[in-house]
């Protein structure tokens, strides 16, 4: 490292070698210290998501191009050197590790580190990464930087920092609860998600990351949105633990009219379980990120929607007024469910969205494509508006978001704990078998139960009931005859005295 010039004055003179060590000793990364600081909030952040989106848009320069087209082995050829994390040699209660750009992301994401309301860039050094002897030798330009970032903190040993959150690619990020594995993902906004013209993925752009202090147990991380409809300015207020809780305040303006537009978006994945599985041919019993869709509606309804991988796209809106909350679950944690000792789909988080106002009149949507092979997320689940966002208008959108395990102080009714379909013994009629869990409602006497079972098309036979000595819970057992139907809609619930005992099971039949 080249030093300055000394300047020839009778002042105490710090060479840039010790300044570096002292910026190191008070918590200052490296790389940042030569950096000019720009102070920085969330006020400025609002401000200038409001000025880009009075501009044209205009996308970030691509980085170099054999960091675009290299192959995915070759990508694997590097990696974060955890030891040289951000604040890693600080008393810093989290530490940051990096991704860098290149493969899939070909647009580089600009990460700032905020110190007293003082941001500085992070900029691009390769040697925070190991590679191997067969990595490439690759030109890095002022074109050249991450694509996101990954928190790790003290969660169950002093000493030991483990990853509990990552930001990168577009606006997708993920987290999950303390011992839980990553699975569904979420992001910052969807846009078109389905429509027959294409989706728009605006991208989070730049990233600042606050210095939280040595005691806090809380994480605040900031993103500028952008894309050519829409800019927004968010900020992460994240808390890990079980569940690890994250509470999103987003600022949007958009530069045109967004007609079809999800908040508090979930992207997962769903191949097959007991509804499909004689489709796939696989050792495994079941194979998903998540298996259904909660929802507790504006009227306090709790709905259950099982996940499908139908043969084609298919769209399913559930028009609420404000809605009390949703999210995609993976409710089965036993590991002999899944019969796979290395993805520990039991592991996977659920994650359930709590709107932080009153959204209004809409529809949570699911939109569920066909997949063949368990890499591809296939299912994507968002609050979308009845009434577009319209140009020019500033819209402050808050919610929370729990990784982890389903949220406690929902109404309390039997789940479904699972869904089986599959012909019957005539081979003929498809039968349906939904099992509820145990539930003190269920068990005392049920002489003046209702069971509400319809179907949209088809012959839907009379509903059984049956104890299920496995679950400890009841079977509700019918079968479909669907003729033509190429599609049914199913519903049914039990209910005592008109009082709902279970969840509302829905379920769309395709051929």
């Amino acid at each position: 490292m080249e030093r300055p010039a000394r300047e020839r004055t009778v002042q105490t003179v710090i060479d840039r070698r010790t300044f570096l060590a002292l910026m190191a000793a008070a918590g200052m990364p490296a790389q940042l210290a030569a950096q000019a600081a720009q102070p920085f909030s969330r006020d400025w952040l609002i401000n200038l998501a409001r000025e880009k989106s009075q501009t044209d848009y205009i996308a970030r320069p691509l980085i170099p191009e054999p960091w675009r087209t290299m192959d995915y082995d070759d990508f694997q050829h590097i990696w974060f050197n955890a030891k040289k994390a951000i604040w890693n040699d600080t008393d810093s209660p989290v530490k940051i590790d990096l991704f860098t750009a290149g493969l899939y992301v070909e647009r580089a994401t600009t990460i700032h580190l905020v110190t007293d309301g003082q941001a500085r860039v992070l900029p691009y050094d390769i040697s925070l990464f190991d590679k191997t002897d067969d990595f490439p030798d690759l030109p890095i330009d002022d074109t050249m930087g991450y694509s996101g970032l990954r928190l790790r903190a003290e969660l169950n040993q002093p000493e030991i920092f483990e990853e509990f959150m990552v930001f990168q690619g577009a606006s997708y990020f993920r987290a999950i609860a303390n011992k839980q594995t990553y699975g569904l993902s979420a992001r910052g906004l969807a846009l078109r998600t389905g429509d027959p013209a294409g989706e728009e993925f605006p991208d989070f752009t730049d990233f600042w990351v606050e210095a939280p202090r040595a005691d806090a147990d809380s994480y605040i991380v900031h993103a500028l949105l952008d894309g050519p409809s829409v800019t927004g300015a968010f900020q992460f207020t994240i808390t890990p633990g079980a569940p690890t809780t994250v509470t999103v305040q987003s600022t949007l303006f958009p530069r045109v009219d967004l007609m079809h537009v999800g908040l508090g978006t979930l992207t997962s994945m769903f191949l097959f379980d007991e509804t499909n599985r004689n489709r796939f041919d696989d050792f495994r019993p079941a194979v998903h990120d998540s298996e259904g869709l909660l929802i507790v509606n504006g009227n306090g309804e709790r709905i259950w929607r099982p996940l499908a991988n139908h043969k084609t796209v298919e769209v399913s809106a559930f028009i609420d007024d404000s809605p009390a909350g949703f999210g995609l679950m993976q409710r089965d944690r036993d590991p002999e469910s899944y019969a796979d000792l290395e993805a520990h789909y039991d592991a996977r988080p659920s994650l359930w969205i709590t709107p932080d106002t009153n959204w209004g009149a809409g529809a949570v949507e699911l939109v569920e494509i066909p997949a063949d092979r368990e890499i591809y997320d296939n299912i994507v689940a968002y609050w979308r508006p009845r009434e577009p966002l319209q140009a020019g208008q500033r819209y402050d959108i808050g919610y929370r978001m729990d990784w982890g395990d389903e949220p406690a102080g929902l109404p309390d009714v039997a789940r479904v704990i699972n869904t089986r379909i599959g012909k019957g013994f005539d081979q003929i009629k498809t039968v349906f078998a939904i099992d509820f869990a145990p539930h003190p409602a269920l068990e005392g006497p049920l002489d003046d139960l209702t069971i509400i079972l319809r179907g949209t098309a088809g012959e839907v036979s009379p509903p059984i009931l049956q104890q299920n000595p496995g679950t400890g819970g009841l079977r509700l057992n019918f079968s479909v005859l669907p003729g033509d139907a190429p599609l049914i809609e199913l519903r049914a619930q039990m209910l005592l005295n008109g009082n709902a005992l279970t969840e509302v099971w829905l379920y769309r039949w395709t051929v």
